[in-house]
């Protein structure tokens, strides 16, 4: 016997909302250049000291830190696609940060007095 759908039970998808082969390759790409983010960040690691300062590598290892954090945070945990107060927060968050840091380094060379560094 056939029993028609009752009104309070929700309809069963029959296929998923999302392409999962498309998903998995997304993430397969996202996993790829982050491999290569890393290597590009040790073979930066190891530039020659006589053309590269301390400084300038350690530069350039934080702009490919930040790039590689993009491309996790925005394409992995989906928050390329998400909404206003997602980025709302984050917009915060990084500014928190920024001043966290210029805090610490306006800060390093004030040391209490009888003090020597």
């Amino acid at each position: 016997m056939n029993h028609p759908q009752d009104a309070k039970t929700p309809a069963v998808p029959h296929e998923h909302p999302v392409d999962f082969n498309h998903y998995l390759r997304r993430c397969a790409y996202v996993f790829v250049a982050a491999l290569c983010a890393i290597g590009l960040m040790v073979f930066t690691s190891y530039l020659p000291p006589q053309h590269y300062s301390w400084s300038l590598k350690a530069a350039l290892i934080l702009v490919i830190a930040t790039c590689n954090a993009f491309l996790v945070a925005g394409f992995l945990m989906h928050l390329i696609s998400e909404k206003k107060m997602i980025y709302t927060i984050l917009g915060f968050t990084a500014i928190f940060v920024v001043g966290l840091f210029g805090l610490t380094l306006y800060a390093m060379q004030d040391f209490p007095a009888g003090t020597y560094h």
